[in-house]
């Protein structure tokens, strides 16, 4: 994550009539002239909405998504340093400007992740709270929004991410955990390797997870995930 918001503007037709064999126009009366003037501002105001509408279409920036090269590898088989449970407070990835406080959250009601609000959070990244704290041994997992109607959010630059970028973790103890990434891939969200992804580890490691791929204007969704894969260096 995470999901935009589209309108469409209908054309208007104007249809004008002449006068034929040369007849005169009647006399100008008061209201004709308040009635044309009104259907010209009208005009004005509907051409400068659909200006607006296409200068903001020009202007749209797409976030960016992780080529091959960045696939890298998903891990590592066991090893490497840990450190001791402690929740974590705030994200830190200098190489895509990203310094976040973290939200906790847990699972929806029909057994899903939860994800931050698309209003009111959408600039705050979330830890999954039955996931291991950042820095354990296992995996640790932190989503965000890309973005949203309104613009970017948190993560809409995490497809730009590539390895050996660092990811630093800021925990409750005063502790820094500093991950360095190993892999940055795109799924199909119908073809998710949740076991990939989520399986236990025998490390420190770290999932980042947004949105990505095609948007789909039909359901309102982006038809695939970008994840990011990473492990604790330091």
């Amino acid at each position: 994550m995470g999901d935009a918001e589209w309108r469409r503007i209908a054309g208007l037709r104007v249809v004008m009539a002449w006068p034929q064999n040369g007849y005169a126009l009647p006399p100008r009366t008061r209201g004709s002239i308040v009635a044309r003037a009104a259907g010209l501002i009208g005009a004005l105001l509907i051409i400068s909405g659909a200006v607006a509408v296409i200068v903001a279409f020009a202007l749209q920036v797409h976030a960016p998504q992780p080529p091959l090269s960045a696939a890298g590898a998903t891990g590592r088989t066991a090893g490497g340093p840990s450190v001791r449970r402690s929740l974590p407070v705030s994200i830190d990835i200098p190489a895509i400007g990203v310094d976040s406080k973290l939200l906790h959250l847990g699972v929806n009601s029909d057994g899903t992740i939860q994800v931050p609000s698309l209003y009111a959070t959408p600039g705050q990244a979330a830890w999954y709270k039955y996931s291991a704290t950042p820095g354990q041994i296992g995996v640790s997992l932190i989503e965000g929004h890309v973005d949203t109607y309104r613009g970017p959010a948190v993560f809409f630059r995490l497809g730009g991410l590539r390895p050996g970028d660092l990811v630093k973790v800021r925990l409750a103890d005063g502790i820094t955990a500093v991950f360095r990434i190993t892999g940055v891939r795109q799924y199909l969200k119908s073809e998710f390797p949740a076991k990939t992804i989520y399986a236990k580890t025998r490390y420190a490691a770290l999932r980042l997870i947004t949105c990505g791929g095609a948007f789909d204007d039909a359901t309102g969704h982006y038809l695939s995930s970008t994840v990011v894969f990473a492990s604790l260096t330091s």
